[in-house]
């Protein structure tokens, strides 16, 4: 059977690349299509870098052609990245903070805070220095899980400056506009106050060298995170939902703004948070209170990574309000999953430093001398 350059065309129309929204040839992805008898050569060009990504869009372009144009067809794929030369910088790196990791979600009360103090404790677990930036101005709450709701950074001269000491608990440092605000007042400021006051913690700090830096986002998508990433060079941002469809739907729209040109900072992945419940008593049971797997399935259909799944447990809840990161459970099952999700976050920042243009002069590349992430 002689296969035909059209139909194979036609039928690559119908497919696209995830995070794009033309098809494939109208997007220029389908460079050029050769047939020979039964066998037909592909060339795709691909902007992004991602493995998975790659993967998906040659086995979408396989099981296309044998479907819509010939069951026998001999499929060669020859795949091909071009990513831009020259990197995009958006704000004012820090000098010693080698990746900034932006935490957001689409709406509040997703678990987005309690994820982001179990993620820093288990990259501190894991020997790497870390920092959290608690830019949720409106609702802070690292000082209340950290358990330092009364410290106050001090103040330290450096290079003759003076600047803002951030406060240490668990070999985590922490600022956040709770240590300078009365736990019951509340923060009534229009969007250059808050943006203003943010900078400081940003600039007018002593952070020293950290590997990493979690930037804990407000929920939703407004002011500060545009405060955030016009004034910091953001390495990747994670975002975090729940499985049920009206958290997905705005997980939806996090990632969409952080993925859009205006914006153009990479999506590390999703965490799914209160994924299934087990009881104490029932080890072995799994209920999907909240809907089962909705954001691995939204990781899959936007084409991102899935970094992993949080379960509902009491002790989470129990830990972040005693201030003490459920992670830091040794041998429970809390601080196993958090690990996990860890090294899965570590990963995609290797990865994505590997593959494209760098935000910071110097920037993690190995996870050597990371035992945990060895296992």
């Amino acid at each position: 059977m002689k296969l035909d350059r059209k139909d194979i065309l036609k039928a690559l129309e119908t497919i696209t690349i995830a995070g794009e929204g033309k098809n494939m040839v109208e997007s220029g992805a389908i460079a050029n299509v050769i047939t020979f008898g039964d066998e037909v050569v592909v060339d795709l060009v691909l902007h992004t870098p991602a493995m998975h990504i790659k993967k998906r869009a040659e086995d979408d372009i396989k099981k296309t052609i044998l479907e819509l144009v010939s069951p026998d067809a001999k499929i060669k794929i020859n795949s091909k990245v071009e990513v831009p030369d020259k990197p995009e910088i958006k704000g004012k790196s820090i000098p010693g903070i080698k990746n900034i990791i932006g935490v957001a979600s689409g709406k509040g009360g997703v678990g987005k805070s309690t994820v982001t103090a179990n993620l820093a404790v288990s990259l501190a677990k894991m020997g790497f220095s870390v920092g959290i930036l608690d830019a949720d101005i409106y609702g802070p709450s690292m000082p209340i899980m950290f358990d330092v709701e009364n410290e106050k950074p001090i103040s330290v001269t450096v290079d003759g400056k003076s600047k803002m000491k951030p406060v240490e608990s668990y070999e985590v440092k922490i600022l956040s506009i709770g240590f300078f605000t009365a736990p019951s007042q509340a923060v009534i400021w229009r969007g250059p106050m808050a943006s203003k006051a943010l900078n400081q913690m940003i600039f007018d700090a002593d952070w020293g060298e950290l590997d990493f830096m979690l930037v804990d986002l407000p929920p939703g998508t407004g002011d500060i995170h545009l405060s955030i990433v016009q004034s910091l060079p953001i390495t990747g941002v994670v975002i975090v939902s729940t499985p049920q469809a009206v958290a997905l739907a705005d997980a939806k729209k996090g990632v969409s703004m952080f993925m859009s040109e205006a914006i153009n900072v990479p999506v590390l992945g999703i965490i799914e948070n209160m994924a299934y419940f087990t009881p104490e008593e029932l080890s072995e049971n799994k209920y999907y209170i909240f809907g089962k797997e909705g954001a691995r399935n939204l990781s899959e259909d936007l084409g991102v990574p899935f970094l992993g799944e949080v379960p509902i447990v009491q002790s989470i809840r129990e830990a972040g309000d005693y201030g003490r990161p459920a992670a830091m459970q040794t041998g429970s099952v809390i601080e196993t999953v958090f690990e996990e999700i860890t090294r899965n976050v570590v990963q995609e920042v290797v990865s994505r430093n590997e593959s494209l243009p760098a935000t910071e002069a110097v920037k993690i590349t190995t996870m050597a001398g990371c035992s945990a992430v060895k296992k």
